[in-house]
């Protein structure tokens, strides 16, 4: 990695805002010590935007996680324990919480996949999950990212290689996932998965590539399956919104959007309910949170009346989990509570008996 990781990662940020992709894309493979560093050009005053996930800054090392020998019997007053998942390219650790009420009956999980910079930790404390998790009863899986397979901690949504069932790292998640179901006896008619930025834009990935496996999807300042292919087309729909038409799927979809997100732009989350309701006009309400900032609530039923999409713009919000914590990064208490309100609408949604 570049000794001015900081300093390139910011000027990639202002480069893409300019649309200099070309110039921004070999800033950030400098940074990360895979090239030169582009040529010095006027630059307005310097800030701490980001590139592909959250703030451009120091990584710090990955602390070690400590693994049980074996999933417990029982957990009376729940837990949030280290483990990990082997696959042919190794260990691949993960925090999960066990919640009090487990005594081997089926629950339903709930799969955390975090943003760049952030770990489990990180991002169990900012979201609350575990809380609102030990409240419903419901386990909660966060896979931790690693620095080998990025150097920021973000998950891969943006390569080619893992975006599709069976590759990369939707193969390993899914896999991981279906590990943990059977340590646990996990109801396999109630398994999600959310995420925050690029962990949002991975979930709807396997949203899209396992509808056999996740009943409902939530994405958190994400984007949709499909919106790149590679870095260039990345920053462009961070910066602008996926140019490519929307995968469609059918899986169950929630998404929260601040309007004023400056790293992802607000008009991904519009691609990523158009995947799941694309022509159907929603049924529309605006209120204000209890902690102050206004929103949008727009739902998308069937024919049957189910509701299968929800979109909740969070208005003045900028790149953060909606009502989140300050114990942990990248939140913002003031908007409405987007952990209850996933739980919510994934309480809604179950498999068919029959796969």
């Amino acid at each position: 990695m570049h000794p001015d990781f900081q300093r390139l990662m910011t000027e990639a940020a202002r480069l893409t805002r300019a649309g200099e992709l070309r110039r921004a894309t070999a800033s950030i493979r400098a940074a990360l010590g895979k090239g030169a560093a582009p040529a010095a050009t006027p630059t307005a005053a310097e800030d701490d935007c980001v590139v592909i996930d959250v703030e451009a800054r120091r990584v710090e090392p990955e602390p070690p996680i400590q693994k049980p020998a074996s999933a417990p019997a029982s957990v009376p007053g729940g837990q949030f324990i280290a483990g990990s998942h082997t696959d042919v390219n190794g260990a691949h650790e993960y925090k999960l919480f066990v919640p009090p009420v487990w005594r081997g009956q089926a629950l339903p999980l709930v799969v955390m996949l975090h943003g760049c910079t952030q770990n489990p930790d990180d991002f169990a404390a900012g979201t609350g999950m575990n809380d609102a998790a030990r409240e419903h009863g419901v386990f909660v899986l966060y896979p931790a990212q690693t620095q080998r397979a990025n150097a920021s901690r973000c998950w891969n949504w943006f390569k080619h290689n893992h975006q599709q069932r069976d590759r990369g790292e939707p193969a390993l998640l899914a896999a991981m996932t279906r590990d943990v179901m059977a340590r646990y006896g996990i109801d396999p008619q109630r398994v999600y998965v959310a995420g925050l930025s690029a962990g949002g834009a991975m979930a709807a990935i396997l949203g899209d590539a396992y509808p056999d496996l996740f009943a409902a999807v939530g994405v958190h300042s994400g984007l949709p399956a499909g919106a790149a292919t590679d870095l260039p087309s990345a920053l462009a729909a961070m910066k602008s919104g996926a140019s490519t038409p929307p995968k469609n799927t059918a899986v169950p979809t929630l998404v929260f959007h601040g309007d004023a997100d400056a790293t992802v732009h607000p008009t991904n989350g519009e691609r990523a309910i158009d995947a799941r309701a694309g022509g159907v006009t929603p049924e529309s309400t605006r209120a204000r949170s209890d902690n102050g900032r206004e929103y949008t609530r727009r739902r998308y039923r069937a024919e049957d009346g189910r509701v299968v999409a929800e979109h909740w713009t969070i208005h003045g919000a900028g790149h953060a989990w909606s009502g989140g914590s300050a114990r942990g990064s990248y939140t913002d208490a003031r908007g409405p509570d987007a952990t209850e309100e996933m739980l919510r609408f994934f309480r809604e949604h179950t498999l068919p008996t029959a796969r």
